[in-house]
């Protein structure tokens, strides 16, 4: 009887199995990939109307410090009135430095005018000035240094790597340097020597993993908000964000992808054209671009090709990066048809989101994470 039921029991599961295998295998066919899953954030958004932007480009003027100046003095003690200069030597100036670090992202915290100290003057009975400390600040890693002509003069590329921007001035001499045989009595001492005072421009290399590129008020920042913790400004108006916002996306294998809202290209920006050069640069410092195409526009797809062509006038080696396109708005009627004419017309992968109502977001996120995987084992 035991085994009669037994029997029983696994034919009802092989016809079950055989009735419902066919609704499992396309999914498991579609996921066979293994691709982390992103992960959504738990930590409520800040109240505040605070926007953070992300500055990736900075000039500035760097002062050194300036060296203490020399003492004259003659020292006089109890039973020996004259007894020879005592003049002490002024101490240096302090440099400005460059030194990378981990823990800064951008560069936002580096100011417009960085001096260093100056070095303390000599005083009497041969007391040396004391050296300035030097003035140090913070870069992320991979920040590139260029003087005032344009050319480069500093790439720091590893956290142990330091540039000296401006060095402080040498302290001057006191009268005691001066003593020799035929003037045993000098009155002369040397100024502290003023630092270097130069104008550098810093860049950062990589700013984030994929970039947003779009026309003005295409979703780029609606999707930020949507994917990220980050709050770029949204409004119904073009050319809302004017500078990068940066936000994270976490996965559940415990990667972190940086996704850059860059400000909107319109024709003819590699001409300058709407601040279109300043806009460029931020696409050369992110590795993946996507594109996001309004998909309520007549014609989208001539959006695609005018950023296409914008990016290589700039750039030829642009359009060679790793690229997605994300046909956004597909809540509107006209927008489906708009998606099978885009699909047509290119041959980067199209994935069809709604940013406002988030309509395959995930889907997006999946994508994103197979182009950073990709470009992970080829810099491996």
């Amino acid at each position: 009887m035991k085994d009669c039921l037994l029997f029983v029991f696994k034919k009802s599961i092989c016809i079950m199995f055989n009735r419902f295998s066919f609704k499992i295998l396309p999914s498991v066919c579609r996921f066979s990939q293994k691709v982390a899953q992103p992960l959504r954030s738990k930590k409520p958004k800040s109240s505040t109307s605070t926007i953070q932007s992300y500055v990736d480009i900075k000039h500035l003027r760097v002062v050194g410090g300036k060296g203490g100046d020399g003492c004259i003095s003659f020292l006089s003690v109890f039973g020996n009135e004259f007894a020879g200069p005592d003049g002490g030597d002024g101490g240096n100036g302090g440099h400005v430095i460059f030194q990378p670090s981990e823990d800064v992202k951008d560069l936002s915290r580096v100011p417009t005018v960085a001096r260093a100290n100056n070095g303390i003057n000599g005083t009497t009975k041969d007391c040396h000035g004391k050296n300035a400390d030097h003035c140090s600040i913070k870069v992320p890693v991979g920040t590139i240094i260029k003087d005032s002509t344009g050319k480069v003069v500093g790439d720091l590329s590893h956290p142990s790597l330091l540039f000296v921007a401006a060095r402080g001035g040498a302290g001057g001499k006191g009268n005691h340097y001066f003593i020799s045989d035929t003037q045993q009595t000098p009155q002369i001492c040397e100024y502290g020597a003023q630092g270097e005072d130069l104008e550098y421009t810093i860049e950062v290399k990589s700013m984030a993993h994929i970039g947003l590129i779009g026309f003005p008020n295409a979703g780029k920042s609606t999707l930020l908000r949507a994917i990220s913790r980050a709050r770029p400004k949204v409004a119904p108006y073009p050319f809302t964000t004017l500078k990068p916002h940066v936000g994270i996306v976490q996965y559940d294998d415990y990667e972190q992808i940086a996704v850059a809202d860059l400000p909107g290209l319109i024709p003819d920006s590699h001409k300058n054209k709407g601040l279109g050069i300043e806009f460029l640069k931020h696409a050369e410092r992110c590795t993946a671009l996507l594109y996001i195409i309004d998909m309520s526009e007549p014609e989208p797809w001539r959006h695609l090709e005018v950023l296409q062509f914008e990016l290589s006038q700039f750039n030829d080696d642009l359009n060679s990066r790793p690229q997605l396109v994300a046909a956004n708005k597909i809540d509107v009627p006209i927008a489906e048809e708009n998606v099978e004419e885009l699909k047509k017309r290119t041959d980067i992968p199209v994935i069809p989101i709604s940013a406002k109502l988030g309509t395959n977001v995930s889907s997006l996120l999946r994508e994103i994470k197979i182009i950073y995987d990709k470009e992970k084992e080829n810099k491996q």
